[in-house]
């Protein structure tokens, strides 16, 4: 599925006013905006640079190229004092999230430099072109008044790289923003009966991300897996042995199998344009449609390595998470708890189905299994560790009062004795300790998956949150 780039609005403000009384000053704004431009222009990403916003009919044809451009964010770069009447029209139109870039042109005024100017006029000038945090407050008061919700960014324009850290930040945040906003999530199967903490409405699923919903059924895969020839299964085998580690007692058939629906799976996501999936299936004596899901996890880790995260058992909140630690490139890898480890304080965890193959420790093995506890059939199952090293963990949850927030902790991902059991399985130290993380995370009333990706990226998905209007919780 082609990926529209992420369009970001630009434009700086002034006061028409001063243009005559303040020779040169208009220009070198302008060029401070250019300036700010480039350090946005980035692969993937379209500037639809306006550039000097002076009065309040350049400001309503301001907003109307941004509604007409699509724009997904606006940069509103004070560059000098401005009239709030210059602003409110363009960021009301637009009707986007709007970062406001309080940028100085240097670290300080050159005190000794700016008074032996002597002409006062020209003093005046130099003042204004360095006055960027003057109409700040005047701004964010008339936002505040229009119920329009702003974040800032103060600090210098050139040599700050504390300052356009956090640009980039909010840059990738917007991406994933937007990016979610596209995706197609199929649901594939039912819900996993009794487990009322994963059940999700699907409507505020769309609602908050964006997120299209296909809903698919188990019978399209296996008609699919009837289509599959044996000579693409064998060269499906022969990638399977280069991407995993396929353990001795794995049986050629069962790798047919896993190969059989994999091809299948592909088939489904391209047919349905998925950018993610969730499913769970019962089964009901169907043989060919348990033959689908039993042989179904070798695919599904292929597909989240690929950038097309798949969730077992129908949790539709996790598989959203699990899609926005990919879009951040983080992975983003199924896990719930497995055990506490007092000994050592940390926490298992893990999941049976679905691994992220890119952000393993090592090469995931795969290893056959007699049962899928909780689940039907047998078959091969894969089992990793996420990479050691920063991790951090996140969940999409249900918070008071009907909307979603966003659930995160920063960890460690470390070395040791885990159980051999053929699943995902980690352990993490976390910062608090093993008990008060458990007993933070679980006082919000997450549910019991959760995604894990590598790095620590706290920082850019609270900026997510803050676009897409939901509660970000930090418990460590």
């Amino acid at each position: 599925m082609d990926t529209p780039p992420l369009r970001i609005g630009l434009f700086g403000i002034g006061l028409d006013a001063y243009w005559p009384q303040f020779t040169g000053l208009k220009e070198r704004l302008t060029g401070y905006v250019a300036r700010v431009a480039t350090k946005l222009t980035r692969p993937g990403v379209e500037i639809v640079n306006l550039g000097l916003i002076d009065n309040a009919d350049s400001a309503q044809t301001a907003g109307r190229v941004f509604r007409r451009h699509d724009v997904d964010l606006v940069f509103l770069y004070v560059t000098t004092y401005a009239l709030s009447s210059t602003v409110l029209p363009v960021v009301r139109r637009a009707g986007v999230p709007v970062i406001v870039l309080n940028l100085a042109p240097e670290p300080a005024i050159n005190y000794a430099a700016f008074n032996r100017l002597g002409d006062r006029t020209k003093m005046t000038g130099e003042w204004l072109a360095h006055c960027s945090a003057c109409p700040v407050p005047e701004i964010a008061n008339v936002f505040r008044r229009a119920g329009i919700p702003f974040h800032q960014v103060t600090g210098v324009l050139d040599d700050d790289p504390l300052c356009w850290r956090e640009i980039d930040t909010w840059v990738e945040a917007a991406r994933v923003a937007a990016r979610m906003g596209s995706n197609r999530l199929g649901l594939m199967g039912h819900t996993y009966g009794g487990m009322l903490d994963i059940q999700s409405d699907a409507t505020l699923q769309s609602v908050t991300f964006g997120t299209h919903i296909e809903h698919l059924e188990v019978d399209e895969l296996s008609a699919l897996r009837r289509t599959i020839s044996e000579e693409a299964i064998i060269r499906r085998v022969a990638e399977l042995h280069h991407e995993f580690e396929i353990q001795s007692d794995c049986s050629a058939e069962d790798l047919a199998e896993a190969a059989r629906t994999s091809l299948a799976l592909d088939q489904l996501v391209a047919t349905h344009r998925l950018g993610s999936l969730a499913y769970f299936y019962k089964g009901t004596g169907i043989a060919e449609n348990e033959a689908s899901i039993a042989s179904i996890i070798l695919g599904t880790s292929l597909l989240t390595g690929r950038g097309v995260p798949v969730a077992g058992e129908y949790e539709v909140k996790n598989v959203q998470a699990m899609k926005i630690m990919d879009l951040f490139g983080a992975g983003g890898s199924f896990t719930e708890y497995y055990a506490m480890d007092f000994k050592d304080d940390i926490v298992l965890m893990g999941h049976d189905g679905p691994g992220h193959l890119r952000i393993a420790e090592g090469k995931t093995k795969v290893r056959p299994l007699t049962v899928y506890h909780g689940k039907v059939g047998r078959g091969l199952s894969v089992e990793m560790m996420v990479r050691h090293g920063p991790v951090t963990l996140l969940s999409v949850i249900e918070a008071p009062g009907g909307k979603l927030a966003l659930l995160c902790a920063e960890a460690e991902s470390v070395a040791g004795p885990i159980m051999e059991i053929g699943n995902t399985n980690s352990r993490y130290r976390f910062p608090c300790g093993a008990r008060d993380f458990v007993n933070r995370w679980n006082s919000h009333g997450p549910a019991h998956h959760c995604a894990v990706g590598v790095g620590h990226i706290s920082d850019r998905l609270e900026k997510l949150g803050l676009l897409l209007g939901l509660q970000f919780i930090r418990v460590c």
